[in-house]
């Protein structure tokens, strides 16, 4: 059997991790992998996101080739805030060409999660193939707790890990810091250590300049990190922060589960999916996330304490939670099933 799988090149959010953990977990069932539509000895194609290639997925259903699309979900910051008019068209054009594939050009429907499925349905209603939800998954050998890492003693880190903080999204920055703030100003006593920031991700020179002399706190800008070094940063912390408003499946939180790390986010998007039990806690927004209401930081300060306070307890039901549902094992499984019908 040989699969095609095309690069996301117009949907929501970077995909080369999924992409890769999935061709390398295909080949080590024995199933060769494609990257071009235009090839013609494949038996399956699974579309991540969308691809421009149009026309050539439209001659490979007319070969009889059986094809899946892999959504997460749809631009939507645009609407919300001024990010220039090239962004705008480009997101917008992007919806168009999820939206086209979804409802015209494949046999089924794979969804990160099920508020991607909810989300597509309310937006764009039912199609009349099949569909499912497929969680990401991550190697539980690599993203574990064993390992090597400099988790600080003398103070608590919170960790925000994003692929590029900007575009519209500089709002999670902004609520990490206000929560740390919080967590130095209004629990100092009770947690008896200061806690730290400490920023993974693509942020701009302007964006991290204006921070380190406005914020009152410890905070450090680690910049982009390659990808194996990911699971150290994870092990180096106390607790993730998951900023991302309205997110599909992020695999930062994922990825953090899986190495011990507990998670606090607001309950938007599948963050309430995926942080189940005591492997963190998801606090209510306090107000509309689709509009970026300012959201109830003094909320998610209450659960940060939770977590920071009992570490061994949510650290051991995070690595639980990521060994029952998030390893790629059971992920890439499940895509062989769908992609063989």
């Amino acid at each position: 059997m040989k699969i095609c799988l095309t690069p996301n090149v117009h949907g929501v959010g970077g995909m080369v991790s999924f992409q890769a953990r999935l061709a390398a977990g295909l080949s080590a069932r024995g199933i060769e992998v494609s990257y071009v539509l235009r090839d013609t000895d494949y038996d399956s194609a699974l579309i991540i996101g969308g691809t421009r290639d149009l026309p050539g997925l439209w001659r490979a259903r007319r070969r009889g080739v059986r094809s899946v699309q892999r959504l997460n979900g749809m631009n939507w910051i645009h609407r919300v805030r001024r990010t220039g008019l090239r962004h705008f068209l480009r997101a917008e054009y992007g919806n168009w060409i999820l939206a086209i594939i979804r409802a015209r050009l494949v046999d089924e429907i794979v969804y990160q999660s099920e508020f991607s499925r909810r989300w597509w349905e309310r937006v764009r209603g039912p199609t009349g193939v099949p569909n499912r939800v497929i969680y990401n998954g991550v190697d539980l050998a690599v993203f574990t707790p064993d390992g090597a890492h400099s988790r600080p003693t003398d103070c608590y880190r919170v960790l925000l890990v994003e692929g590029t903080i900007g575009g519209g999204y500089e709002g999670g920055l902004e609520t990490a810091i206000a929560l740390v703030e919080r967590l130095n100003h209004s629990y100092s006593q009770s947690l008896r250590l200061p806690v730290e920031l400490m920023v993974v991700g693509r942020v701009t020179d302007g964006l991290r300049e204006a921070w380190m002399h406005r914020a009152k706190i410890p905070l450090q800008f680690a910049g982009a990190m390659p990808r194996e070094r990911i699971p150290e940063i994870d092990r180096s912390a106390h607790l993730l922060f998951s900023a991302d408003v309205n997110s599909a499946c992020p695999n930062s939180v994922i990825e953090a589960l899986a190495c011990g790390l507990p998670v606090v986010a607001f309950d938007t998007g599948a963050l309430a999916e995926l942080v189940a039990g005591s492997c963190g806690r998801v606090v209510p927004y306090g107000g509309d996330p689709w509009k970026l209401d300012p959201p109830d930081v003094p909320a998610l300060a209450d659960a940060a304490v939770e977590i920071l306070r009992e570490q061994p307890r949510f650290r051991a039901a995070a690595r639980a939670r990521a060994v029952d549902a998030f390893g790629v094992g059971e992920m890439v499984d499940d895509y062989v099933k769908v992609l063989k019908r």
